[in-house]
């Protein structure tokens, strides 16, 4: 009878213990996106005119040029699981699933997304800029994301309008540097009071994993490089920048047109169809 108690003992045990080391298992963990910001592999160290430490790149024409600035939104981002089904973040509040990217501010190099579900994913999607729907500047809907963008140290918004810049680089090109100024976002046509949807500068980026990010008991690390190479030699257009007053002259925001800024857009977040990844890729996952 004292060895079927413990026959019968032993397998309810076993049952419990199962059962305790199910109820450990997380239903959902963070996942860290690392923005890595570089010219070709070399990290972006920014500075001034004279600045003998920045980082200075030369494009595909031959300009050298380095940044005193560099910042941009990311936005309506999804990840995708090794099934194909699709997990969206927040992608409809700015205030919870949108950052702005400043590369002097090494706090905002990573950005953590919150309470994914368990799993593994095999690609990352997310935008460069904020999509039509929600490109206002909207203090009361999304109040953390608007100071964000609106820091006097920040300056992502438009001045002329009612949506966000996507991007801001400010720099110095050639050896007598001369001022780089590229800024870029979606704009506005028509009169005021009936504004219309001018140039949609909004990217939608896709990104294959190289090894799937598990999310359970770890939660990964994905480093995304940025690869600001691509601003004058890009997949889409060689750009030579220039200074003077002319239809094709692109250097400052005062000069280049809305035509000349969409070749620094594609550039930067590809054109949409040929080139859905722009200047970015995936660097590793660390699980």
């Amino acid at each position: 009878m004292k060895n079927l108690t413990k026959t019968l003992l032993l397998p309810a045990a076993l049952l419990a213990l199962a059962s305790c080391q199910r109820d450990d298992l997380p239903v959902a963990n963070s996942i860290t996106l690392h923005f890595n910001n570089t010219f070709k592999n070399t990290a972006i160290v920014l500075g001034d005119a004279a600045s003998s430490t920045a980082t200075e790149n030369t494009s595909a024409e031959g300009q050298v040029h380095h940044f005193s600035e560099l910042k941009y939104v990311i936005s309506n981002i999804r990840l995708i699981k090794a099934d194909g089904s699709e997990v969206p973040y927040h992608v409809s509040d700015l205030d919870k699933g949108a950052a702005v990217i400043d590369h002097s501010k090494p706090q905002t190099l990573d950005y953590v997304l919150r309470d994914i579900p368990v799993g593994e994913y095999s690609q990352l999607k997310f935008g460069l800029g904020v999509k039509q729907e929600l490109n206002t500047l909207d203090e009361a809907r999304f109040p953390e994301f608007y100071v964000a963008a609106g820091a006097n140290d920040t300056e992502m918004m438009w001045e002329w309008g009612t949506g966000y810049r996507f991007t801001k680089i400010e720099g110095f090109y050639d050896a007598d540097h001369k001022e780089l100024s590229i800024h870029t976002g979606s704009t506005i046509a028509g009169e005021e009071g009936a504004y219309t949807q001018g140039v949609d500068a909004y990217r939608d980026i896709s990104l294959d994993l190289p090894a799937n990010a598990v999310v359970g008991q770890n939660a990964p690390r994905i480093t995304v490089n940025a690869d600001f190479d691509k601003l004058l030699s890009g997949k889409i257009n060689t750009i030579t920048l220039s200074s003077g007053t002319g239809m094709d002259d692109n250097a400052t925001p005062s000069i280049h047109t809305a035509d000349q800024m969409v070749k620094f857009v594609d550039n930067l977040g590809g054109n949409g169809s040929s080139d859905v990844t722009g200047m970015f890729s995936v660097d590793k996952v660390e699980n």
